[in-house]
């Protein structure tokens, strides 16, 4: 019940996670409606090509053209792999609690990305180094399979798929931080400041501190200052998210390694 309280929590904060949440009697979203679990795509040809199929339509429905194959897959497991970063790092950042998330307990809806998760049980330790390793061995354990048979599709090899889940790690807890100083910000009325980024974005620095292989990278954000004094978090992803493939006329994020430091402070 606790972890289904924090997951109750984690999607109200977080508009980009689309998560219906199942209780442990509810039967398994059907094949037959589209939905595939984790485990299904990493072991079933018909069930990727079905998702793959379903996120080319969506991304041509909202740009009216269809990305190369490759974009297309790139930006599916983008999206899988933040959000299962998500699922188990936002109950260990609200909650001290690391939760395991096995790839036959998520479950992706082909026509609309949307995720349905069974929660199941969590890890708690006291040792803050210790939680962060049975955290990041969580992400591993369920993204490893999954990777594996995204390789093929998205053109990319073992230390740019596990660069995309570093990445994917990092911003996922940052976006959490952004959320929660949102929510502080409604609440007062104000605009209020940016304590609940600072944190997120120390503990992000903290899990990911470099040398975790297979997580290639660290998180390694820095601030950058705009002429009006305010400082900025920023750091520079490991490897490229294809945004602008998909839309070309669109700006690289703030976050790619394609964007200079001027640059991100020019749109600051």
């Amino acid at each position: 019940m606790a972890l289904t309280g924090d997951y109750e929590r984690l999607r109200d904060l977080c508009p980009a996670l689309r998560l219906h949440l199942l209780d442990p009697a509810e039967p398994d979203p059907p094949a037959a409606d589209e939905w595939y679990s984790g485990a299904r795509l990493a072991t079933d040809e018909r069930a990727l090509a079905a998702v793959l199929a379903g996120a080319e339509a969506r991304i041509a429905a909202e740009h009216g053209r269809a990305p190369r194959p490759h974009v297309t897959a790139s930006r599916l497991l983008h999206h899988y792999a933040w959000s299962v970063c998500l699922l188990i790092a936002g109950p260990w950042h609200l909650a001290r609690r690391v939760p395991a998330v096995d790839p036959v307990d998520l479950w992706l809806h082909a026509p609309t990305g949307d995720l349905a998760l069974r929660p199941r049980g969590y890890v708690t330790l006291p040792g803050d180094d210790e939680l962060r390793a049975e955290l990041r061995a969580a992400v591993v354990a369920h993204l490893e399979p999954v990777l594996a048979v995204f390789a093929g599709p998205t053109r990319r090899r073992d230390r740019a798929l596990w660069g995309m889940v570093t990445d994917d790690l990092a911003s996922a807890v940052w976006y959490l931080g952004r959320m929660l100083d949102a929510q502080d910000a409604t609440a007062e009325g104000e605009f209020g400041g940016a304590e609940a980024e600072d944190a997120a974005v120390a503990a992000a620095g903290a899990l990911l501190p470099g040398g975790t292989l297979p997580l290639p990278g660290a998180a390694d954000f820095r601030r950058l200052r705009t002429p009006d004094g305010r400082d900025h978090h920023t750091r520079t992803r490991l490897g490229c998210c294809l945004y602008y493939a998909v839309k070309p006329e669109a700006l690289a994020c703030l976050t790619c390694p394609r964007t200079s430091d001027e640059e991100r402070l020019r749109r600051f």
